[in-house]
C-alpha cells in the first residue's frame, strides 16, 4: 500500500486518516491501561476510516507507546507492560477487535475473538501464536521485533537509503525471515512460504536488479489473487515506530521517492 496503489477496500488516505486519529490515545498510553488505549485507538480509527485500516498496527505499537518516556524502549520494557494486563484489558482488546472487524481471522474452539473475552489475554495470545505473528509477539515477547525488522530498518537508514527504500528493504527482509500469517490463514502455508521465498530471492539480487524484481513481485501479490502480506506490513510499521521513538527517524521525514515505490 502506497500513494500510487490502493485496494478496493483500503486506500493510502484511509491509512493516513486512521494514523492521525489514534494519536490522542497513544499520547495517553503510558498513563492508562493498555486495553483502554487499544480500544480508544480502534474506536478513533474506525471513525476516521470506514475500514480496518490499522488494527494490527495498533496491537503492535500500543505496547511500545505504553513504555514511559525516559525508559529505554526495549523488549524487556514491553514485557513489563504486558505483565500488567488484567481481565479489563482482555475485555477491551476483544471489543476493539470486534469493532475493527478484521478479515481472515477464521474460527477456533478456544478464546475465539468472536466469543467472550478470556481472563488471561496473554494466554489467549499464546493459544493463537501458531497462526498469528502478532499474537506470538504478545505471548512470547517483543524481542524478535527489536532484533529483526527494527535492526533491518535501522541498518538501511544508517546506510543512507532513502526512507521509502529502507522500508521496502525491511519489508522484504521480514517477509523472507518469516511467512506472513495473514497470507497463510487465507491461502495456506504453502502459498505463504512461496511468497517468502520470492522475497528472499529478491534480496539475493544486486541493488541494480532489485527495483524491477520488486515491482514485479508487488504486481504478483495484487493479481490474479490478492496475496496481502498485511501482518508483515504491521510489523514493519512497529519497527518504524521504534525508530521514530528512539530518534533515528525524524517525526516528519522527507519521504519523497527517487523513483515510484513498489512496496508489497
Amino acid at each position: 500500500m502506497h500513494p500510487g496503489a490502493s485496494f478496493a477496500d483500503l486506500t493510502h488516505a484511509d491509512l493516513v486518516a486512521a494514523a492521525a486519529a489514534i494519536a490522542p490515545a497513544f499520547e495517553r498510553a503510558a498513563t492508562q491501561r493498555l486495553g483502554r488505549t487499544i480500544l480508544e485507538a480502534v474506536t478513533a480509527a474506525r471513525s476516521a476510516a470506514d475500514t480496518n485500516a490499522n488494527l494490527g498496527i495498533i496491537l503492535l505499537t500500543a505496547p511500545l507507546a505504553a513504555v514511559p518516556d525516559g525508559e529505554p524502549l526495549a523488549a524487556v520494557a514491553v514485557d513489563r507492560v504486558l505483565a500488567r494486563l488484567g481481565a479489563a484489558d482482555a475485555a477491551d482488546v476483544y471489543e476493539a477487535i470486534s469493532l475493527a472487524r478484521p478479515g481472515g481471522m477464521g474460527r477456533v474452539d478456544r478464546d475465539d475473538v468472536a466469543g467472550p473475552p478470556p481472563a488471561d489475554l496473554r494466554a489467549a495470545m499464546q493459544a493463537a501464536a501458531d497462526r498469528d505473528q502478532i499474537a506470538r509477539l504478545w505471548a512470547e515477547g517483543f524481542e524478535p521485533l527489536f532484533a529483526g525488522p527494527a535492526v533491518d530498518l535501522a541498518a538501511g537508514v544508517d546506510a543512507g537509503m532513502p526512507l521509502l527504500e529502507a522500508i521496502v528493504d525491511c519489508h522484504l527482509r521480514q517477509l523472507a525471515r518469516e511467512p506472513d500469517s495473514l497470507i497463510s490463514r487465507k491461502h495456506g502455508a504453502e502459498t505463504a512460504a512461496r511468497v517468502s521465498a520470492t522475497a528472499a530471492a529478491i534480496l539475493r539480487l544486486t541493488p541494480g536488479e532489485r527495483p524491477v524484481a520488486t515491482a514485479a513481485f508487488d504486481a504478483s501479490l495484487r493479481s490474479p489473487r490478492r496475496l496481502n502480506p498485511g501482518t508483515t506490513a504491521d510489523i514493519v510499521a512497529a519497527a518504524l515506530y521504534i525508530q521514530l521513538r528512539t530518534g533515528r527517524i525524524a517525526p516528519f521525514p522527507d519521504v519523497s521517492p527517487r523513483v515510484a515505490p513498489h512496496a508489497p
